[in-house]
Formats: structure tokens, sequence, C-alpha cells
């Protein structure tokens, strides 16, 4: 099946090219199911030849093919690669940039990668500065002339700052770098960053994409196929960064799902930020869809149909009243991850521990597809 209506010969919506996996029909059976091709090498002719293109499974695995081309589909890229995790997939982004390349990477965002830059990357002569990517003069400011990555997240974990996609991109093209977008949170159901300028877009897959919370997945999507891309692709099959094949099928059939999840999950969460926005036991609400929220113009201009499901409380009267609140919800789980179909509430200066910098009084919300009135009424009386 093609990305087109047969009838009208115009482009498919993504989201019917998400629902029916493009559509694509396995040869064998004609399942519109696939198989989960297990195999780990695959035979070669008589004389040496691979008829049937693949030679083992590290780089060429089957289950991977569909998969990667409906990633490829929804962001508009040029090309995908899914990697065993999320941080495989980012790493390899850093990992793939030249002796003396120099990048810049966010102040807020995914603690996982900020520390593995400080710990890892800068220990193994990455050079890397941290900048705040809210602030495009400051951004601006931080270019150095060996500038190579300029990485970004939006929304950024985890008060949901928002970064100007278009502004970053003519300031990384400018001098001669590349701008790659964690998506994680916005997913291209609300953001399709390559549209926007970026040229690299990274999924942590275990969290929408998926959906379900039972798979360890992360994607790259790229603008072009360039030299860079092949370095990432190579790095991906030199190191082993892979998941497994049924990882990958689990992969396929949540991101089947993807539209209407997220659609749902997206119009609670705004309905909860408007819900507790002004209540006076909750010092700030912090969320993209809020007109109160620092980057929601921003937000509004490069989101389509939603702000996205994440949001976070800066409970009043401190870590306290916050660890409180966490402890007597009873339909929201306390659990680390987001993106899942149940709804997850967490405080994250605990799981960061002793040198995080979030606030003590924040908690972040995952919002799930639960009815939306039932995550009301679970935070409301756990405030009280």
């Amino acid at each position: 099946m093609s990305g087109k209506d047969p009838k009208a010969n115009k482009p498919l919506d993504p989201a019917t090219l998400a629902a029916r996996g493009l559509g694509w029909i396995e040869p064998g059976a004609h399942g519109i199911v696939p198989p989960i091709h297990l195999a780990t090498t695959f035979e070669r002719a008589a004389d040496q030849s691979l008829p049937g293109g693949r030679s083992y499974i590290r780089a060429q695995a089957p289950a991977y093919d569909q998969p990667e081309a409906l990633l490829k589909a929804l962001e508009g890229g040029a090309g995908a690669l899914l990697f065993s995790s999320g941080m495989a997939a980012a790493t390899a982004a850093f990992l793939a940039l030249a002796p003396g390349d120099h990048a810049l990477a966010p102040e807020e965002g995914y603690w996982g990668l900020k520390q593995w830059l400080i710990d890892f990357g800068q220990r193994q002569g990455l050079a890397v500065d941290f900048v705040d990517m809210t602030d495009l003069a400051k951004v601006q400011a931080a270019v150095k002339p060996r500038t190579r990555l300029i990485w970004a997240e939006t929304p950024a974990n985890p008060t949901w700052s928002i970064a100007d996609i278009a502004g970053l991109a003519a300031i990384a093209h400018k001098a001669g770098a590349r701008l790659a977008i964690d998506s994680t949170a916005a997913t291209p159901v609300h953001t399709r960053p390559l549209a926007l300028g970026a040229d690299l877009v990274m999924h942590s897959a275990t969290k929408y994409l998926n959906g379900h919370s039972d798979v360890l997945c992360g994607a790259l999507i790229a603008g072009k196929a360039d030299d860079y891309w092949q370095r990432i692709t190579d790095l991906r099959a030199q190191a082993g960064a892979v998941p497994g094949p049924f990882e990958a099928w689990l992969l396929l059939r949540g991101m089947r799902t993807l539209y209407v999840r997220v659609r749902q999950s997206s119009a609670s969460a705004k309905a909860i930020a408007e819900r507790f926005a002004g209540d006076p036991r909750v010092a700030v609400v912090l969320y993209p869809g809020l007109a109160s929220h620092p980057g929601h113009d921003i937000a509004a201009r490069q989101m389509q149909g939603g702000f996205g499901s994440m949001l976070s409380f800066r409970v009043a009267g401190g870590r306290n009243a916050a660890l409180r609140m966490a402890a007597r919800v009873k339909l929201w789980t306390r659990a680390t991850s987001l993106g899942g179909v149940e709804s997850l509430i967490e405080h994250r200066a605990s799981v960061e521990g002793p040198h995080s910098k979030v606030p003590q009084d924040l908690l972040r919300l995952s919002v799930g597809i639960e009815e939306t009135g039932d995550l009301i009424a679970d935070l409301d009386q756990a405030l009280d």
C-alpha cells in the first residue's frame, strides 16, 4: 500500500498511515500483521551472494523494516533507525561527531543524557556546552567555530519548556551545524521537527511510540541521508545498539494506536492543567497549553492538535506537601517513565538524587488514557 488514497490520489493522513502500519501485507501468508522474524543469520547462495539481501541480524533485521518505514513516513524523513533504547539513539548522534567537534546541549532536558555527556562524553574528549535552549540569543552566543551539533528537547523535562525549532535551525545552519530534536514528549502527532528545519529527530520509543510500558527502544530519523547519517548507521551496526525482533514487533503494534492514544491523553492533560491552574493548593501548573506558560506562544505555533500529555505541578507547601500528594494518589501510579496508557506521577527530584536541580516541590505527571474525570478526582482528593 502506498501513502496515497488510491481513489483521490492524495496523501493519506499520518493517523491513517500509523493505524494501518503503512498497510503492508506479509507476502507469504498475506497476513495483515507481520510475523516475528527471529532469524539471526541468512543463507548465502553457492556463489556467496545474498538472495535475500541480508547477511546478519545486527544491521539487517527484517523486523526493523516496517517500523522504520513508518517512522520515516510520520516524520517526513529520508531515513529511520531503531536502537536498543532512547539513550542508545541519543548518544549515537554525539558519538558520530568527528574528533574536535563541539556540541551544544540543553540545560533542561532528560537528565540521563546530560549525565552521560558529563560523565562519559566530556571524559572521552567530547566538547559540549550546556545552554538555555529557550533563549536564542544565548544559543547564538554559545556557538563556536567547531560547533557541529545543537541538541534540543522540546517540550523539555520536567518543566516542559519550549524551544523554538525554526529559530534553532537557523542558528545551527548558519554555523554549519546540524540541529537534533528530542521530540519524545511531542511525538509526531503534535510536532514534526524536520518540517521546521531540524536535521535529526530522536524518540525514546519506549514512551509514546510504543505506549504500553513493555518495550525498551529508541529511534532516530534523519532529514537527509548524508555522511553523518551513514556514520550513525555504521555506529549502530558496529556497536550492536539494536533492539530485538520482538521489541521491534511490539513497537510497530504500539505505533498503530499512536494517534488515538496521544490525542486522548493530550486532551486530558489540557483539562487537568486548566482545572488546577489557579488552585491555591498548587503553586504553579507547568503545561505548554496554558497561556501562562512561558513557552505557550511558540508551542502554539509549532505544535499541532494539542500540547502533549506531560505536565508538572509545583505543589504549594514545598517538598513535604509534594511527597504527601504523591503518597495519597489512588489511580495514578507512582513510577518513573512516561507515555504509557496508564497515568504516572513521580517526585522527580527524589528520582534524580541529591544533585538534582529539579525543584523539590515539583511532581511530574504523565497522563494516560483513563477517563479524564477520574484522573482529576484522584488528584483533587490527594491534594486535600
